[in-house]
């Protein structure tokens, strides 16, 4: 039997769910059971889609196969191949207002970590993190169909969205990393992905390490008159 809710404890239970999501970028090894993951990606998998195609792919790994994943890219990384680009992401050239806040979210991270704007060994070793799902002891890497034109793209946005919200009432966190997508070919081969799917993006998670520097960084949200117009 469902437990009775009023509108106030649901809109307050819905609010935090979303607004405690954090990028976490530093995470505790402790394993996450095969049963509460699949149920997150259950959960998740309420996303819209237009005409309910569901055209989301994700692999899981853990233990042995993240080990594999990660190591294989760490070692293109480490001989100095940064990959190649899968699709373009970012504004190229980067203009303001999204220029200022990169800027700010970069600078504010390496701030929280203690590395000095001309330390780019310690820079390169954070980026290095990515490819580690930054200890995390669960990665998920997410793929769409190569024809599929770019609602699918929105409609796998909301299926991350979901994973990320959903993992919350789990009392678990995660980072969504698109660097995962210029190390699209290994990815490809270690998983065994058809060459038909696009890799998107891979994402972290697990139990959040709140003790790390890395995880004390919190970014800004701009206030809703600077996106948002009222039409009376």
């Amino acid at each position: 039997m469902s437990r009775p809710e009023t509108a106030e404890q649901t809109r307050w239970e819905v609010a935090e769910a979303i607004t405690s999501r954090r990028a976490v970028r530093a995470f505790h090894p402790n394993p996450v059971p095969q049963d509460t993951i699949a149920q997150i990606l259950e959960i998740a998998a309420q996303a819209p889609s237009g005409s309910n195609i569901q055209s989301w792919h994700v692999d899981v790994v853990t233990g042995q196969a993240r080990s594999q994943l990660t190591s294989a890219i760490t070692a293109r990384f480490d001989a100095g191949d940064f990959g190649e680009e899968a699709y373009q992401y970012y504004p190229d050239p980067w203009r303001e207002p999204y220029l200022a806040r990169r800027r700010a979210t970069g600078w504010g991270l390496y701030a929280a970590l203690g590395i000095a704007r001309q330390d780019k060994d310690r820079m390169h070793a954070q980026h290095r993190r990515n490819f580690l799902f930054f200890d995390a002891p669960v990665g998920l890497v997410f793929s769409l169909d190569r024809d599929l034109p770019v609602g699918s793209w929105l409609d796998c946005g909301m299926f991350l969205q979901n994973i990320m919200i959903a993992a919350r009432g789990f009392g678990l966190d995660t980072c969504p990393q698109q660097a995962f997508a210029a190390y699209h070919s290994t990815i490809r081969d270690v998983l065994d992905i058809p060459e038909n799917r696009m890799v998107i993006c891979g994402m972290a998670l697990g139990v959040a390490d709140k003790s790390d520097p890395a995880n004390q960084f919190a970014t800004e949200r701009a206030p809703t008159d600077q996106f948002a117009r009222f039409h009376k």
